[in-house]
């Protein structure tokens, strides 16, 4: 560049040739100086296929050359840069060895004179590379100012070039184009010869064209679309000005076969990575002001904003405004701004800007959430002047433009706040003292408010509830307590403040009292706790804490007891329970306790009192009197005898009653010094350490044992002794469970329990007095816990397995005859152990014996998706498991306890009161929660089945209120689900102690009666749907002839629509049958509309035979009375199907949301949860008991005797006739079904099961001859439509003589009564001597019933 005045123009040729050629261009006239630069394809990423552009040889290249172009007159420039605009290209060049054609010329750079300076400018597309804006001066205020892209402007040309170079990176064009020529269907299937033609000719052609855009790289044809022909296409280059695109197009048009019909103005592009998308700010909340900015460097303020899930576009408003600006003549700037964006806001944008052909597009997507505030939302704090912090924390960690607190209460106690920015949390610290919580604000409510506010104006809150309470003030009932053992006593400590986190007693020791000694009542004033004994013993002795705790702070109110030594009832021991004396002898009564203490002893016998003489053996202290039956007053008379305590603080106790019999000397027959004398037959009980068993004083043996006098010796009748060991056990026992500190007890107790009865496991085994003394400790210590860790089940569980094991079951046997419930006592106390069980951090537990077997698992959150146990026990051959879904499990609390006990022995002690026939062997399993359910609960069984196939498998559960609270065996709730060889499954909807039985009442499915009952039924169903099909089909081709008068009419009313329901109901049933004999998908919904339709069809039937019964009662009985037509079909509609409507609405409606409608084992109605199916029953049995009663009526009718009729005559018919009478209106009016109440009985026999089957299996086909078939006027109008002449010959003859032949002879009277009663019509012979006019009035009526 010579001088400052000279303009330079530089451009730039691409030019193509082959290989071998050398670049020679002769551009001397107007290059000065020139500058050449090659630049491979490589370089330029140019990676694709060159279209054949030469005709052949070598493939060819392309180079890329700069030329700088200086002249002296400015006015020079537009002329040339619109002369290079206007060419067209490609320029074929003029060589005729090698083809080097120019593929497009761009003016890249200007420079022009500015005052004394040269500034450079680049033209649309292009800029100075930010490395030479940063080493060379930029020109003030046009384009000057640069950024990581560059600059468009430089004060003079950088010494060491280059010039401006393209702008941006590679964008990619989504073009579309049309083709004004008609659709073939073949460019939809891109493999088709015709796509693949279209596609190759198109890209040919825009290779040719778009080869020219600055930075090509590729054009692929994408698909075609009709609308004409809509060709999508992609180009791949840098950016090209709107001019170069338009001449692109142009080439593109003019390289295309002119068949093809490319309409010029239809191009349409679509540009990506040309436009920058941004938001602010990055993290949106409800309630922020949100600007999202579109940015490009294409020049336009065209630019539109599109919501994508509100399909609308975007127009300014109160809350939406767009902006759009162009900064420094390089850049577009449209920005929308959102006011308190809701979430309704959220979702994809669209910025599109619109220039020319082009269509640049840019998405993004906003997120708008909600402000969530983590916080505490309910604190108590103690007016203590104790600092006290509240909390608040955004979910999200943003940098907060403030957080403020507020407060609303009764009382104002303000805080400090502190608010961390790293951990988006707010403190607030407050300190309360007394001053500020007054008397009687102990309990306010104070709501402290924390509020969240974003840069960009939005806005969160969350409430804090803060109860101030004051330290509690706690009196206790005044004065001493002194009380001696046995008597009850009860502390009542009241406290002035309402609120409190935990209130207990403490013994002085700092022992917890156990928690089932006292209550706690919280009022809204106060609130107070009560401790109340009701058996104190030397234990209670001490002093007393009732503490209320809140928080940190105890406010503790303290109680001395006094309790005075003094035996408990059930500790004094005397003897004789029983006694026999001589009038005038003697005997002497004794009352022993385990302790030696300072009491005064008295017996006393109805007024008279005797002094006690105290004797010591060892631990035992016996007091004793000797009485003497001296006088006559006394001879024959029954005493009793007690024996009083009284101790230090004048306290008494008295024992049980020594009963004394005074009998003459004469009939005294048995005489022992330790039982005593009896007369013969006598019964009399003595505790067993005063007995001939030997015993220890200190150690005494428990128990009573029972004797009888027979003959002259006395024989022990029932042993009913406990082992000393065990007798001590019981004790202990007994004074724990009276214990204020029994919980830190009980796991010590259970350890001694489980060894103990492991060592005399022997003598358990002979004595029933001592098993059911440890079924007795078990059922106490059950009552104590509300936790049980794994070491105390272990414990507990080891001893029920001793007194389970084989060897000790004839030791149940004899027990169970004495006590019935000792069995049920053990299972219920188990029960409870189990549903105390905490398993601590273990989610499963499993403890394993001979006897009995334990699993369990803690429900956590997400853990376990179902419950299922296994137990096996080899030694008894038998196995079972429990299964509880997943579903049932997410109802429960988490930390729930699931424990299952199984018991291979069990069953046979439960089972011994119950026949022999309903006991099947298999385990028991007992499944308990720890918590209260008040739903359904679905669980489901599998157990071993050891028994021969016979009668049915039942699955029952044992119920503790049944026989008087001793309890038995119940199935209420459960079912078999599936029997399958040796294993059964069941099903029940609550938790308890499972198990099966055989049922005496329903045959096994595998037995030979089900197999026959069922083959009955279903062959009688399919006769039943023939025969009554072939009914309607009869009465439709008979009808006009046997409906003539109105009494017929109606009798065929109600038989087709008899016939129409129970052919109905019987396709139902055997439906129902195969839904659930298959399992069918759905079978669940279809078992319920089955089970509805076949309630309705049959109580339709039902209802229909009432109708006909009516009718026939209305016929015989209202002779004279007359009803129209239309009113008795209304009647007769009404009652057949508007009554079994009602009902089967009524009782779907009422069961069915519950989901006991149907029974969980057949498409039936429910009979175990809901009794549903009376509703089926009950109208049923009413119509049954109906229509009977019209059948006696009916049959009185026509045999009462008419004037004339001969008595031999009318004796030798009336069983015939009764008898058809009886045929023909059971199966109309529905008697069979009375049947169906012998097999509802227990113990009934099979054969009414067969009959019963056989009835109403045939019902149809019984209506099809005796309804239908039967009738005179059907057989004569099928013979009238069907008969050939010689049968229409001899039914005219017979017409002639003015008779015809009725099923029954005319001539008896009955006969006559019987065929008119159901339609059959004859001739009366007035001849006849025995048809007065009496007979023929009572005939008349008879005949007129039906016909």
């Amino acid at each position: 560049m010579k001088s400052p005045g000279r303009t330079t123009l530089c451009f730039m040729f691409i030019v193509i040739y082959s290989s071998q050629a050398t670049l020679n261009l002769n551009l001397e006239p107007i290059v000065h100086p020139s500058i050449l630069s090659e630049h491979a394809l490589a370089e330029e990423e140019l990676l694709r296929q060159k279209r054949a552009v030469a005709t052949s040889g070598p493939t060819a290249k392309e180079y890329i050359v700069e030329i700088e172009i200086s002249f002296e007159n400015t006015s020079s420039l537009e002329p040339i840069k619109a002369y290079l605009n206007n060419l067209s290209f490609p320029i074929q060049g003029n060589s005729t060895d090698l083809a080097a054609n120019i593929l497009s010329i761009e003016v890249t750079t200007v420079c022009r004179p500015a005052g004394n300076e040269v500034w450079c400018s680049c033209e649309t597309g292009y800029r100075w590379p930010w490395e030479r804006c940063l080493h060379n001066l930029t020109c003030q205020g046009h384009g000057g100012s640069f950024s990581g892209h560059g600059c468009s402007c430089l004060k003079r040309l950088p010494p060491k070039g280059p010039f401006c170079q393209l702008q941006g990176a590679d964008v990619t064009l989504r073009m579309s184009v049309r083709l004004n020529v008609a659709f073939p269907e073949d460019l939809k299937n891109s493999s088709s010869a015709l796509y693949r033609s279209y596609k190759t000719d198109l890209e040919t052609a825009f290779w040719k064209g778009y080869r020219i855009l600055p930075g090509f790289k590729w054009v692929t044809v994408t698909g075609f679309r009709p609308g004409s022909v809509i060709v999508t296409y992609e180009v791949k280059s840098t950016t090209a000005s709107p001019e170069l695109m338009h001449k692109a197009n142009e080439q593109v048009i003019q390289s295309l076969n002119q068949t093809y019909k490319m309409d010029y103005n239809s191009f349409q592009a679509v540009t990506s990575n040309e436009t920058k998308f941004s938001v602010i700010p990055e993290t949106i909340f409800e309630g922020d002001t949100v600007t999202l900015v579109c940015e490009t460097e294409v020049l336009s303020s065209n630019v539109s904003w599109h919501h994508v899930e509100r399909h609308r576009d975007i127009q300014n408003s109160s809350r939406f405004s767009v902006y759009t600006s162009i900064l420094n003549n390089m850049t577009s700037v449209s920005r929308l701004t959102i006011n308190s964006a809701t979430q309704a806001d959220a979702g994809e944008y669209i910025c599109k800007l619109i220039i020319d052909i082009f269509e640049y597009e840019s998405r993004n997507k906003i997120d708008i959430s909600p402000i969530k505030i983590l916080a505490s939302e309910e604190m108590k704090v103690m007016c203590d002047n104790n600092p006290v912090s509240l909390t608040c924390c955004s979910e999200k960690n943003v940098n907060w433009s403030n957080v403020e607190w507020k407060q609303e209460g009764k009382i104002n106690i303000p805080g400090n706040p502190e608010t961390n920015p790293n951990s988006s949390c707010s403190r607030y610290t407050i300190k309360a003292d007394g001053t500020q919580c007054p008397s009687g604000s102990s309990g306010t409510r104070v709501v402290y408010t924390c509020e969240f506010i974003s840069a960009h104006g939005a806005r969160g809150s969350k409430d804090v509830g803060v109860t101030f309470t004051s330290t509690a003030n706690v009196t206790i009932t005044p004065g001493p307590i002194s009380v001696s053992e046995g008597q009850n006593f009860s502390i009542k400590c009241i406290s002035d403040v309402s609120n409190f986190d935990e209130v207990y007693w403490n013994t002085s020791a700092g022992i917890k009292v156990y928690r089932r000694f006292y209550t706690t009542r919280r009022y809204p004033d106060r609130a107070e706790s009560v401790l109340r004994v009701g058996t104190s013993t030397r234990e209670w002795n001490g002093t007393y804490h009732c503490i209320f705790r809140y928080k940190n702070s105890y406010s503790v109110a303290t109680k001395d007891i006094t309790v005075h030594p003094l035996p408990l009832q059930s500790n004094i021991m005397v003897d004789p329970l029983e006694a026999s004396v001589p009038c005038k002898g003697s005997h002497s009564f004794k009352c022993c306790i385990e302790e030696d203490e300072d009491y005064r002893v008295t017996f006393q016998m109805e007024s008279l009192s005797f002094p006690a003489a105290k004797e010591v053996n060892e631990k035992q202290v016996c007091y004793k009197y000797n009485f003497m039956g001296n006088s006559t007053s006394w001879c024959s008379k029954n005493v009793e005898m007690f024996c009083y305590f009284t101790n230090a603080a004048n306290n008494s106790v008295r024992s049980s009653s020594m009963k004394l019999n005074l009998v003459p000397g004469k009939n005294i027959t048995c005489q022992d010094p330790i039982i005593g004398v009896g007369e013969p037959g006598k019964v009399i009980q003595k505790l067993c350490q005063f007995s001939n068993i030997p015993s220890s004083p200190g150690n005494p043996i428990g128990g009573i044992i029972t004797y009888k006098c027979e003959g002259s010796r006395w024989k022990v009748k029932r042993n009913d002794c406990i082992s000393a060991s065990i007798n001590s056990l019981l004790r202990l026992a007994k004074a724990l469970i009276r214990s204020p500190s029994q919980e830190e007890k009980l796991p010590t107790y259970l350890q001694n329990l489980s060894i103990s009865t492991g060592n005399v496991e022997h003598e358990i085994k002979s004595s029933p007095g001592s098993l059911g003394a440890i079924i007795n400790i078990l059922d106490l210590l059950s009552t104590v816990p509300t936790q049980v860790n794994s070491k105390m089940m272990m414990h507990f569980l080891s001893t029920v397995n001793v007194i389970l094991g084989k060897p000790i079951l004839k030791t149940w046997k004899t027990l169970q005859q004495q006590q019935t419930n000792e069995s049920s006592q053990l299972l219920d106390s188990v029960e409870r152990f189990s549903r105390a069980l905490q398993s601590g951090n273990s989610t499963s537990l499993s403890i394993s014996h001979t006897n009995v077997q334990m699993k369990s698992i803690v429900i956590k959150t997400g853990y376990p998706r179902n419950y299922k146990q296994n137990f096996v026990f080899s030694d008894s051959d038998l196995w079972g498991n429990v299964a509880i879904d997943k579903c049932q499990l997410e109802s429960l609390q988490p930390g729930t306890s699931i424990v299952t006990v199984a018991f291979p022995t069990l069953k046979a002690i439960l089972a011994q009161d119950m026949q022999a026939k309903n006991f099947a062997d298999s385990l028991v399993m007992t499944t308990t929660v720890s918590h209260n359910i008040t739903m359904p609960f679905r669980i489901s069984m599998t157990f071993k089945n050891n028994n021969p196939a016979g009668w049915g498998l039942r699955c029952v559960f044992w119920n503790f209120n049944l026989a008087n609270h001793t309890g038995g065996w119940d199935s209420s709730g459960c079912y078999v689900k599936k029997v399958d060889g040796d294993s059964i499954s069941c099903n029940c909807d609550h938790l308890t102690s499972f198990s099966i039985l055989m049922s005496p009442d329903s045959p096994d499915p595998g037995s030979l009666l089900k197999i026959l009952l069922d083959i009955i039924s279903y062959i009688g169903l399919g006769f039943s749907i023939l025969s009554l099909a072939a009914c309607l089909v009869v009465e439709s081709v008979v009808w006009k002839s046997v409906t003539k008068n109105r009494t017929s009419y109606m009798r065929h009313i109600c038989i087709v629509n008899i016939a129409a329901s129970l052919l109905v109901a019987d396709t139902w049933f055997i439906v129902a049958a195969t839904i659930h004999d298959h399992h069918y998908p759905l079978s669940e919904t279809a078992c319920v509309a089955a089970t509805f339709f076949i309630h309705f069809f049959y109580l339709s039937v039902f209802f229909w035979m009432l109708t006909l019964g009516l009718m026939l009662f209305y016929r015989l009985v209202f002779i004279l009375h007359d009803t129209s037509k239309s009113t008795q079909k209304a009647i007769a509609f009404s009652l057949g199907y508007g009554c079994p409507l009602v009902i089967s609405v009524i009782t779907v409606g009422a069961t069915q949301p519950r989901e006991v409608y149907t029974r969980k084992n057949a498409c039936w109605l429910n009979w175990e949860d809901t009794k549903a199916l009376l509703a089926f029953v009950i109208p049923a049995l009413i119509i049954v008991v109906v229509n009977v009663t019209i059948t006696i009526v009916v049959i009185t009718k026509i045999l009462r005797p008419s004037i004339g009729d001969k008595p031999s005559r009318q004796e030798k018919s009336s069983l015939f006739q009764i008898s058809k009478s009886i045929g023909v209106l059971t199966p109309l009016l529905g008697l069979t079904w009375g049947f169906g109440l012998a097999t509802v009985f227990q113990g009934n026999s099979a054969v009414f099961h067969i009959i019963f089957t056989l009835l109403n299996a045939f019902q149809g086909l019984f209506i099809l001859l005796f309804g239908c078939l039967w009738d005179q006027k059907v057989q004569e109008a099928l013979l009238n439509k069907f008969s050939l002449s010689r049968w229409s010959s001899q039914h005219s003859k017979s017409t002639s003589l003015g008779s015809s032949t009725p099923v029954f002879s005319m001539s008896s009277p009955i006969s006559r009564r019987l065929n008119n009663l159901f339609g059959k019509t004859g001739t009366y012979n007035v001849s006849t001597p025995e048809t007065t006019s009496s007979s023929l009035e009572n005939s008349s009526s008879a005949y007129s019933l039906l016909n």
